[in-house]
């Protein structure tokens, strides 16, 4: 009798070193830290890989620190749009610790990221800022040979140009959380890059228009837990199949089989 192949999931950006999965809202408290729970419920779920996101140096080396924790976590490394400041007191400096990162870890670190552009929170990060920086960052990708991590938005034009100009930096890579146009998909694809969706993707009625024309060889999966649920409000929501109870933070408790309210998790991949 032949063996049915059994599909094998990877969740391409995970923040798993947020606060919340410690337990921590907004600075406070609100139950023990879970997230050795919320791995189990992951690879229960299904998952065959997890890739974490890095979203500055700082982040970047804890999220290498948890990939040692498990064979089947890996990391990314790079510098968030709206984190970019912190490139202002020493570029080259800040640009040689992501390196070093990189360099010590290369059997853990699988992507440059997140790093790209954000017009949407220009309170975190100028714009000027974010252009210099993210166009900084890519020489990263073809040193090592690692694809690129991508954050969009509101800025597809501008991150577009960018990766055209530094086509011989560029090793491929994924624009993740998308939620653009079937205008800005095209400018995408036309880079020869990958599609990440989440529950952001999946909002409303034209995000599932335009999602259901990325290729399917070009789609790439993700939560970008803790956020980016699919939300029951969403047209999206209709075409989940893992639908789990939920309980408020404050009344949450780690041996609960509940999830916490508003908080996604990996486990939520399909």
């Amino acid at each position: 009798m032949r063996r049915m192949a059994v599909r094998k999931l990877i969740d391409i950006g995970a923040n798993l070193t947020d606060d919340m999965y410690q337990g921590i809202y907004h600075g406070t408290k609100k139950h023990e830290p879970d997230l050795k729970k919320v791995l189990s419920k992951s690879w229960l779920s299904g998952l065959d890989k997890i890739i974490i996101t890095g979203g500055s140096f700082i982040d970047s080396k804890q999220s290498i620190e948890l990939s040692r924790s498990d064979s089947r976590l890996f990391s990314t490394v790079g510098c968030h749009p709206t984190r970019c400041k912190e490139f202002l007191n020493n570029p080259e400096n800040y640009l040689d610790n992501l390196r070093k990162l990189i360099s010590d870890n290369k059997d853990k670190v699988v992507a440059i990221g997140e790093c790209g552009l954000d017009y949407e929170r220009l309170q975190f990060c100028e714009k000027e800022v974010q252009l210099k920086y993210f166009e900084f960052q890519l020489q990263l990708s073809s040193e090592f040979n690692l694809p690129l991590f991508l954050h969009c938005r509101s800025a597809v034009d501008d991150l577009v140009d960018i990766l055209s100009r530094n086509k011989e930096k560029v090793v491929g890579g994924v624009v993740h959380s998308f939620d653009g146009t079937e205008e800005a998909l095209n400018k995408i694809l036309a880079l020869d890059l990958y599609i990440g969706i989440n529950g952001c993707s999946l909002r409303t009625e034209e995000n599932l228009a335009v999602a259901a024309k990325i290729p399917k060889d070009r789609l790439m999966i993700e939560t970008d837990c803790p956020w980016c649920e699919v939300k029951q409000t969403h047209p999206g929501y209709k075409h989940v199949i893992t639908k789990c109870a939920t309980v408020k933070k404050e009344k949450y408790s780690v041996d609960s089989d509940c999830q916490v309210k508003g908080r996604n998790e990996p486990g939520n991949i399909m």
